[in-house]
């Protein structure tokens, strides 16, 4: 199971939300991870899946129901004990256990039992894939609020830098060397200076409200990040990363693609159980049973008599007869409740052979169904398997542009800082003027920021590299 693997910077904290602890990385993935709802709907589709094997796993053992009713009967009908018709109404009660389970299936129940399992692996790799996605996306968040913080920095360094600039030049100003217009001209650059500050400061705390939003945490909480400087972040050689050796990782180590394989997996035993459904299935099948009869009567008592079945005369005396053997006279009364349910029991056990023949070429159209959509998920892992090559290239170019330009930007801010030295000596011997200063400042400050952004991106782009290599996030 393949996850981020987080470093860290020394400044991690473990305390509770306070205005004085601040947050690391590793602290601000954990929270995430926790309270995100795109991962605890994931967690909630693993639930799911364990459910549909849990139960896919207890479709082999045999069925069993009890099934009991108690009602009147009234009019012409059949005695549910005697099985006679009779006209009279009486009350009745039925119990009845059953029982059946499937001897042969074409081991349609096994291939679900298989998909199921496959589905609950998926589903957890798909657990993976969300918690990776929302690590990198606080990781893009905590880089966004460390740049907005670093240009805070370069806004409140050009401010004391205009502020110097115009203390020496309101001096030159009073003792006359300079026109008052030059004074002006920097007092307009403070003020554009200080609102560009007030924007920075605007940004950064926008950046950390989004970053709060992805961490679904209330905006009202207090919270702040740990700023280890953006040149102290590790960043892996770029020879390390060749796009080619990074796929290679990343197609056996990155969740979605293990999400994939696994469908591909679940979806031809799908195929399997859809045409296994068509064959004739075997079943063994038992019940016991039993009923009563509020009528019901049985014998109580019985007694020999031998009456006379008739008389005879002989020599014209009568004479009685007698049969040869006695008969009984049956003495019956109601019958008790247990002693119907113990007479009235029931038994029976059978084999069960059902064949489907017609049924609207249902199942056939499902097989045809579950084969297109087997088609479909190989197309889907195809696909993805594509984009995520196309990524990791793209990051490489990316990371290799970016650091050329990170190269290219730091020798345009050290021609701009000598640029503007030679220009703020000039100006203070009164050969540039003060338009001239501001331009050359100007240039340095854009430069600055070029630098910054450049370098941040390719931090990023850099560890994004790593991220797909399986290396994980590290700041």
């Amino acid at each position: 199971m393949t996850f981020l693997i987080l470093g860290y910077s020394s400044f991690a904290q473990t305390n509770p939300i306070n205005t004085t602890n601040k947050w690391d990385l590793q602290k601000c993935v954990a929270y995430a991870l926790e309270n995100n709802i795109s991962v605890r709907r994931a967690d909630l589709q693993i639930r799911f899946a364990a459910l549909d094997l849990q139960q896919s796993k207890k479709a082999l053992f045999p069925n069993l129901n009890f099934n009991s009713n108690l009602g009147l009967s009234a009019g012409r009908n059949q005695d549910p004990t005697t099985f006679s018709l009779i006209t009279t109404s009486y009350l009745f009660s039925n119990y009845s256990l059953q029982s059946s389970v499937d001897l042969f299936n074409w081991f349609t129940k096994k291939n679900t039992i298989e998909v199921n399992n496959l589905t609950l692996q998926a589903r957890e790799e798909g657990l993976e894939k969300a918690k990776n996605d929302i690590a990198l996306n606080v990781a893009v968040a905590y880089l966004q609020v460390l740049l907005t913080r670093e240009q805070i920095t370069l806004a409140k360094a050009r401010v004391a830098q205009t502020k110097t600039q115009l203390e020496s030049t309101r001096k030159q100003v009073d003792a006359g060397k300079l026109p008052e217009l030059n004074a002006i001209n920097l007092e307009s650059l403070l003020a554009n200076d200080s609102a560009a500050m007030i924007t920075a400061e605007t940004s950064a705390m926008q950046s950390l409200l989004q970053m709060k939003a992805l961490l679904n945490m209330d905006a009202a909480e207090a919270f702040d990040i740990v700023t280890p400087p953006v040149d102290k972040i590790p960043v892996e050689p770029l020879g390390d990363l060749q796009p080619d050796a990074v796929y290679l990782l990343a197609i056996n180590s990155q969740p979605q693609q293990k999400v994939d394989s696994l469908s591909v997996l679940a979806a031809k035993k799908s195929v399997e159980v859809a045409k296994g459904s068509m064959y004739p299935t075997i079943s063994l099948f038992g019940s016991l049973g039993t009923a009563t009869n509020s009528r019901a009567t049985e014998i109580l008592s019985s007694t020999s008599v031998n009456v006379p079945i008739g008389t005879v005369s002989v020599s014209g005396t009568p004479y009685q007869v007698f049969p040869i053997n006695p008969f009984n006279v049956f003495t019956t009364g109601k019958q008790k409740y247990l002693s119907q349910i113990d007479q009235n029991f029931r038994q029976s056990i059978g084999v069960g052979f059902s064949v489907p023949i017609f049924n609207g070429s249902q199942l056939r159209t499902n097989w045809k169904r579950s084969k297109l959509q087997l088609k479909e998920t190989a197309l889907l892992k195809e696909q993805n398997s594509f984009i995520l090559k196309q990524d990791i290239y793209k990051a490489f170019n990316d990371a290799v542009a970016s650091l050329q330009l990170f190269n290219a930007n730091k020798k345009t801010v050290d021609y701009s800082a000598k640029a503007y030295d030679f220009a703020y000596k000039r100006h203070e011997l009164g050969l540039l003027s003060t338009y001239d200063l501001i331009a050359s400042q100007n240039t340095l400050q854009q430069a600055k920021s070029q630098l910054l952004y450049s370098q941040y991106d390719y931090v990023f782009k850099m560890k994004l590299l790593e991220f797909y290599k399986g290396q994980g996030l590290k700041l």
